[in-house]
């Protein structure tokens, strides 16, 4: 009887908990709802540029520097094993850097993406999940993203020759199936991987947020996220 009624109890909290949430939530005012998830959001795209758009943000953090993509890390090897070390770590550190340089110009277009946030959008990213700011800002700023990275990283890539080198390499190995086809070109592949850094730090500030509202320094944030 007791394993009967264990499911069931569990249920019954799980809705309790739920009924509790959405009446805290309610209790909050629109205003103040909208002004919590804009503040939210914002707090990740400080943390995001901050910790990424300076010297060594990319090159220095394994969870986003960027490597040669695929079969290319195999190249890499082999430079190494002729004495072409240096080259290969140029290559590297180019694109990390380049990285670094587009990610310091992101906040504008962050800021705009926070700035156009609806009440619809407020609602959505209150009640969807633990990387809702984060899936917000990829919806709404990737495309300026891109757009605004991608002349600092060819910048940046135009000053190896070993870019031309590798745009070269990289389309064989694409055509015969060993890295994929967006891969094949360095600066979209740069441009690519500094948007994936700086949305998983996003993702980082945010998920620190959800977790510990009390400990996020801000009282409209401890009243907003602490409903949830």
């Amino acid at each position: 009887m007791r394993r009967l009624l264990q499911p069931v109890f569990v249920l019954v909290l799980s809705l309790a908990t739920t009924l509790v949430q959405a009446g805290a939530l309610d209790a909050i005012s629109t205003g103040d709802a909208s002004a919590g998830v804009k503040e939210a959001l914002n707090k990740g795209a400080d943390y995001a540029v901050a910790s990424l758009g300076r010297n060594g943000g990319f090159l220095g953090n394994d969870k986003v520097k960027i490597p040669l993509p695929g079969y290319l890390q195999k190249a890499e090897s082999a430079l190494r094993m002729f004495g072409m070390g240096k080259q290969a770590d140029q290559l590297v550190e180019t694109m990390n850097h380049a990285a670094e340089n587009a990610v310091a110009v992101a906040k504008p277009v962050l800021v705009e993406s926070i700035r156009k946030m609806s009440v619809q959008d407020a609602k959505g990213i209150l009640t969807g999940g633990e990387d809702s700011v984060t899936q917000y800002f990829k919806r709404t700023s990737t495309e300026q993203l891109t757009a605004k990275f991608m002349p600092i990283v060819k910048k940046e890539t135009g000053k190896l020759q070993l870019a031309e080198q590798y745009n070269k390499f990289a389309g064989k190995a694409a055509s015969a199936g060993l890295i994929e086809q967006k891969d094949a070109d360095i600066d979209s592949y740069v441009t690519q991987k500094a948007m994936d850094g700086l949305f998983l730090m996003i993702a980082e500030e945010e998920k620190k947020l959800r977790a510990n509202p009390v400990g996020a320094g801000s009282d409209l944030l401890k009243k907003v996220f602490g409903a949830l």
